[in-house]
């Protein structure tokens, strides 16, 4: 019997067996744009996304990437006694910038006193080997552990055209492979109650990124920003949202696909709560990871219970001569 604790792989746990003790990551909230929004690819950007863009509980962002950090690693220090952290640059697209600034960039946290690692937030189509030679030398020089966090929210791709996504499926398989090729590790981030989406997509979520050898995963549950293209769909009550009870439901039916390796950073989301229109159902996102767990030993289920589907899964069923050349048997079956 699976205890409570051993139901998915925990993100923090993972981090304590990584580094040897607790470590915490420090946001990031650098000024920037992207191509969905500055008229490279459109304008306005994911139909989800406000003007703050991810970084909403950071501190502000004139402030320079070593203020943040030493502030942010002052606060973690007095509040959880940390010594160790990684450095998350959260807001925006941080490889659509000049190759300069993000050199440098990268180069400040680098250097930055008990930072061990640096995560990167960008969108698929914001990967090149240009850059990725930057994050090359941050890991030789200073020994730093590198990882690329990639945007995806769907493998639909009918969903991403609908959300203004400006990429496919593509252009993520396309940052995965180069990535994979530097050896870096990449965290997917996807929401799995896109109004468009069903159970289908939620399951082919895990699927692909279990069968890309994605390291680690971040759920969002959707939350819908006042001023934003989705909020006006809500407002206008345009969309058709899933209830509390369905989205559990998606979230246990995806770790069940997922590869049991793959480690989650986060079960559900949360956004601005000062100008959100809807958010987790009013309910706490801390309630809602409780009823998960709950249900997932109530069930008991697992991640990775059904990752059976990957290395030529069909050939499980293939009949096969026995030595003997008079008889058929089904691969794997004791004869």
């Amino acid at each position: 019997m699976r205890t409570s604790i051993s139901r998915y792989n925990i993100y923090s746990r993972h981090l304590i067996n990584k580094f040897g003790q607790k470590v915490y990551k420090l946001p990031v909230n650098l000024p920037g744009s992207c191509p969905n929004r500055d008229g490279t690819l459109g304008y306005g950007g994911c139909i989800f996304c406000d003007e703050q863009g991810s970084g909403f509980d950071a501190l502000p962002n004139n402030l320079s990437v070593t203020e943040q950090l030493r502030q942010n690693k002052e606060y973690f220090r007095r509040r959880f006694n940390a010594n160790k952290y990684i450095a998350y640059f959260q807001s925006f697209t941080n490889t659509y910038l000049p190759l300069e600034q993000f050199a440098a960039n990268i180069n400040c946290a680098a250097t930055e006193e008990n930072i061990v690692g640096i995560s990167v937030s960008t969108r698929p189509d914001c990967i090149s080997e240009e850059y990725l030679d930057i994050l090359c030398k941050a890991q030789a020089e200073k020994n730093m552990d590198i990882n690329i966090e990639l945007g995806l929210q769907t493998v639909n791709y009918h969903t991403l055209r609908k959300i203004n996504r400006g990429h496919t499926l593509a252009e993520f398989i396309d940052a995965v492979l180069r990535i994979h090729r530097r050896q870096f590790e990449i965290c997917t981030h996807l929401i799995l109650n896109l109004p468009w989406d069903n159970m289908d997509d939620v399951i082919e979520n895990a699927k692909l990124i279990s069968a890309l050898g994605i390291r680690y995963v971040k759920l969002h549950s959707l939350y819908i920003v006042r001023g934003t293209e989705l909020g006006n769909m809500y407002e206008r009550g345009k969309l058709d949202l899933i209830t509390l009870e369905k989205y559990v439901r998606r979230v246990i039916s995806f770790l069940e696909y997922l590869d049991p390796d793959i480690v989650i950073q986060r079960l559900v989301g949360k956004g601005p709560q000062n100008k959100v229109l809807f958010c987790n159902w009013d309910t706490s996102w801390w309630k809602i990871k409780q009823e998960l767990e709950r249900l997932l030993e109530v069930e008991d289920t697992w991640q990775g219970k059904k990752f059976n589907y990957l290395n030529g899964k069909a050939l499980s069923r293939v009949w096969y001569i026995d030595a003997n050349q008079s008889n058929y048997h089904p691969a794997g079956k004791n004869i």
